[in-house]
């Protein structure tokens, strides 16, 4: 899709509610908006990087935590969908949460997701690991994979790479970033498709299979439920993300009509292809007791059902989507930096904001982000369980995030001071107060069981230390506590449109009036 780079005024004149003039560049249409919530969410990399997880704690019952998560998430989709078309804004969780709430938690949650995001771009790249050397064993590079940091250590080198090609990509400007992501999107979805088909057509036992929990249940606490809960991590994993369509408003054409259908689409799209993919691998396999499921996941279950030839060019296609995925962890990462930044909530805040006049994006922040995901994969570098404790603690901060959105939306409702979009755009109606308080009370369930500390996904391998069983909840209280107190005590003071950001009222002469809104830097 093609556009003037002037976008219609109708476009901005939600940004002056916030105090904002119109910077970044409308060039995204509505496919562009809906690659870059489901290119997030990646059907490929999320249900091939953790199915080994899923099915190693709750065996193959471990599917139904799929729907399970799916209405979980619908639940906060849906009022995203009504935040997206009342203020489709880069940054949309820390905008939509300092609108419903107040300032204090606005900054929380987006310095909330914005570690998530730094966390959760280590945490996609690492899936290289996963899929590279099952193509070929020449893309491990350290040592042979059977020496106890050897995987962990070359995961790291493989991610690191992907992160350097993300930075330059965002570094570059939306365009481009838009084009390699609609493509990989493009080849990801045929090759979802293909390969369920693929699965389909060697199909050797039927969907019982799915009341199959492999005794993963004996020695659980709460016996079988004990183990799902632990699985669902796999799931849970997934299907977040599909606030992105909404992050890149601003550089949206029609945003608060193509945000709300892109972000429904996005999930729904991941809930159906994925659950497809993950059923159908579960009744083709050859054996649901072969080790690989519980070590390789869906790449052991791609080769063994397809064979080498087919299996290795399908793992090319998830390669293209971890690709694709981390690109827009990435992009939405930065939007939300930028957000952040011109309300001069950042440190260094003017040049964090300052968008580049040759690529009309925000390149500072790209570099920075990049640099902050490859210290999160130095820090975990001789970590035996680098996978599941890098993705856990992303996940609980994004889901921690959505909360800080989805309960001041709720109180807002409670108080009669929540209006939609209107003029057709989408809305809950009455619906609106039973979907938030379920929204609400999902993400608060999740949050507990994501970070409850369970040594099989923080402490899996010795050594054996608390601190490291606990280390989900002490992580994620140290970013929240201490950033907040950061915040509390020396940026809240600083809090201000930067004045090159702020919108210009028109005078009534009709010429240039200066910005309004001063900030400090």
């Amino acid at each position: 899709m093609t556009a003037s780079d002037d976008a219609p005024p109708e476009d901005d004149t939600g940004l002056a509610e916030f105090g904002y003039r119109p910077e970044l560049q409308r060039t995204l249409g509505n496919f562009h908006t809906f690659a870059a919530g489901i290119s997030y969410i990646s059907i490929l990399t999320g249900t091939f990087q953790l199915f080994y997880f899923g099915y190693g704690h709750g065996g193959a019952a471990y599917w139904w935590s799929w729907p399970m998560v799916f209405v979980g998430q619908l639940m906060v989709a849906l009022c995203f969908a009504e935040l997206a078309a009342r203020h489709p804004v880069a940054g949309s969780v820390y905008n939509w949460a300092k609108k419903l709430g107040n300032p204090h938690i606005g900054w929380l949650a987006g310095w909330m997701m914005l570690v998530a995001s730094i966390v959760s771009l280590a945490a996609v790249a690492l899936a290289y690991q996963l899929t590279l050397p099952q193509i070929s064993t020449a893309f491990q590079f350290v040592g042979d994979g059977t020496g106890t940091y050897d995987t962990a250590t070359n995961a790291v080198l493989l991610a690191a790479a992907l992160i350097l090609f993300t930075t330059l990509v965002n570094a570059f400007g939306v365009k481009l970033m838009a084009r390699i992501n609609t493509a990989g999107v493009f080849v990801e979805l045929i090759a979802t498709v293909v390969l369920v088909v693929l699965f389909a057509v060697h199909i050797v036992r039927g969907p019982e299979v799915l009341l199959q929990t492999h005794h993963t249940g004996a020695g659980q606490h709460l016996g079988y439920v004990g183990a799902f809960l632990t699985a669902s991590l796999a799931s849970a994993y997934v299907m977040y993300g599909f606030d992105t369509a909404a992050s890149l408003g601003e550089e949206s054409l029609d945003p608060s009509r193509n945000a709300p259908r892109a972000i429904l689409r996005a999930l729904i799209a991941s809930f159906v292809l994925g659950g497809l993919v993950l059923l159908l691998a579960l009744m083709s396999v050859s054996s649901l007791d072969g080790k690989g499921l519980t070590t390789d996941g869906l790449q052991y279950v791609v080769l063994d059902v397809l064979g080498e030839t087919g299996g290795r060019a399908m793992l090319w296609c998830v390669l293209i989507a971890v690709t694709v995925c981390a690109l827009a962890v990435h992009t939405a990462a930065i939007r939300l930096a930028f957000a952040m930044a011109r309300d001069t909530n950042l440190p260094f805040a003017a040049r964090l904001a300052r968008v580049s006049p040759r690529f009309r994006t925000p390149v500072l922040p790209a570099v920075i982000i990049g640099v902050l995901a490859l210290a999160v994969l130095l820090l975990n570098i001789r970590q035996p369980q680098i996978f599941s404790v890098v993705t856990s603690i992303g996940i609980i901060m994004i889901y921690a995030a959505y909360l800080l959105v989805t309960a001041p939306m709720l109180v807002a409702r409670l108080r009669g001071r929540w209006r939609p979009a209107g003029g057709g755009r989408f809305g809950l109606g009455r619906w609106g107060l039973p979907v938030n308080l379920a929204a609400v009370l999902w993400g608060a369930a999740m949050i507990v069981n994501l970070a409850w500390p369970r040594a099989a996904v923080y402490n899996a391998a010795p050594p054996h230390h608390w601190y490291l069983r606990w280390g989900a909840v002490l992580f994620v209280g140290l970013v929240a506590v201490g950033g907040f107190a950061y915040y509390w005590c020396v940026q809240r003071h600083r809090t201000g449109v930067l004045a090159d950001h702020a919108a210009r009222p028109a005078p009534p002469d009709g010429t240039d009036a200066p910005a309004a809104v001063p900030a400090r830097d």
